[in-house]
């Protein structure tokens, strides 16, 4: 609890300094904004391999941004205090420790029809609510399953995005140096199901995947080429680097592994009768497992999404999706499954609806997500409250909610980590 207060303490300190310092970066001409947010939650079941808090963190964030005619300047990061993890060591690419670097990035215009952004930051494309399948960009499923706001569902990423503007499309190129993959369940803050173990574990065996880490050669690049055409947004898109989660293995050593994959896709979205649509679309290409053979090298797939959104009532909007992933060369793939593992179905079937109603002159949001899964028998709620008591302070309280009858699923596996939480966000 002394830790506790003494980081508020600091954090507050920090705000203070930001905002007497006011006048003085306006006299540089550079945009500040930020806020102090804390956040704490509980598991509301029993977890042997983890801590009974899910959620226990105060964190301050700092935008800093410079404009030129041509250049601008943007620096974003946290700084915060994080209960819930024994270790304390920084890690720029995990996010952990005292900073998390958000943002540092310089974007340029050098011409009317291109521009280019390069440093750290925040990617995202596709038309999925919470669901993606051309968005390749790390993600951040520890903050996404504990509580956090759903902004730091998007992890950044170390590139170079350049965009092009002819006449004839849009046509933007991510390119990645080194890998960034997700930041995903290892078992210091959520339980998960260990495959070796065959059984759900925590921090009594965190995840260290091996990971691809060697500059401009353990590489990424994604594009995307879109257009408009008679109200319909049209785009299709590539990628080639890794699978973003360890979902391979080394049979040698045991260690999780993230293979090789490319990625081939399309989308469309647009007004369709009193609501707005989509469809999207990926092929998964396995590099590593071309024939679907290797029982340690996940197989190709094919992935599908179709969304609908409406407005039912004033202030009252309902949206619902359905996501396909099917498994290719799936009789390869149960012929050499070892014995003993989990076999997964060759259509893995999910649907999601997100409600969101509006009161109190849209000072009051009350809004559910829910994921389920007919196919694996699990499922996912997101009920989420917030309170906007002024312009610039909000109360948040919300749950996560895991459901499933078999630990192994991807839901499933998660039960033990649903948790409720609560928050307060004070901007300047």
């Amino acid at each position: 609890m002394n830790r506790i207060i003494t980081s508020l303490l600091i954090f507050l300190s920090l705000t203070s300094a930001v905002l007497s310092a006011d006048s003085w970066i306006e006299s540089m001409d550079i945009d500040v904004n930020g806020f102090l947010d804390i956040r704490s939650g509980f598991r509301t079941q029993n977890d042997s391999n983890e801590k009974d808090a899910s959620l226990g963190e105060a964190r301050i964030q700092i935008s800093l941004e410079r404009n030129w005619d041509i250049i601008t300047i943007q620096l974003r990061s946290d700084f915060l205090y994080d209960h819930i993890p024994d270790d304390h060591s920084s890690d720029l690419e995990e996010g952990s420790g005292v900073v998390d670097l958000r943002e540092a990035n310089l974007q340029a215009v050098p011409a009317d029809f291109m521009d280019i952004k390069i440093g750290r930051q925040i990617l995202t494309w596709g038309t999925g609510d919470m669901l993606f399948i051309n968005d390749l960009f790390p993600k951040d499923w520890q903050s996404f399953f504990s509580g956090r706001d759903d902004e730091y569902l998007k992890a950044p990423s170390d590139a170079v995005f350049t965009s092009f503007f002819p006449e004839l499309a849009n046509i933007d190129i991510v390119y990645t140096p080194r890998f960034n993959p997700d930041r995903g369940i290892t078992g210091e803050r959520l339980s998960y199901w260990n495959p070796m173990l065959g059984s759900l574990a925590g921090q009594n065996a965190i995840a260290d995947p091996d990971k691809p880490d060697d500059w401009f050669n353990d590489h990424e690049v994604a594009g995307r080429v879109s257009k408009t055409i008679a109200g319909y947004d049209l785009a299709a898109y590539a990628y080639d680097g890794y699978w973003k989660n360890p979902k391979g293995m080394n049979p040698a050593t045991t260690n999780a592994i993230f293979p090789g994959l490319s990625v081939y896709g399309a989308s469309i979205d647009g007004n369709l009768g009193k609501g707005l649509f989509n469809i999207e679309t990926g092929y998964y290409k396995s590099k590593d497992d071309s024939k679907g053979s290797d029982p340690f090298i996940p197989n190709d797939e094919i992935r599908l999404l179709l969304g609908y959104e409406m407005e039912l009532l004033r202030d009252l909007s309902v949206a619902v999706q359905y996501y396909v992933e099917h498994l290719q060369g799936y009789s390869n793939y149960t012929v050499n499954l070892p014995v003993g593992m989990n076999a997964r179905d060759e259509d893995r079937q999910l649907a999601t609806i997100r409600l969101t109603k509006m009161a109190m002159s849209q000072n009051l949001t009350l809004s559910l997500f829910a994921y389920y899964s007919p196919t694996d028998k699990d499922g996912y709620i997101r009920p989420v409250i917030k309170f906007k008591q002024s312009d610039n302070l909000q109360l948040t309280a919300g749950a996560n909610i895991f459901i499933g009858k078999e630990d192994h699923t991807f839901f499933g596996q998660f039960e033990n980590n649903s948790n409720i939480y609560a928050g307060i966000r004070r901007s300047f």
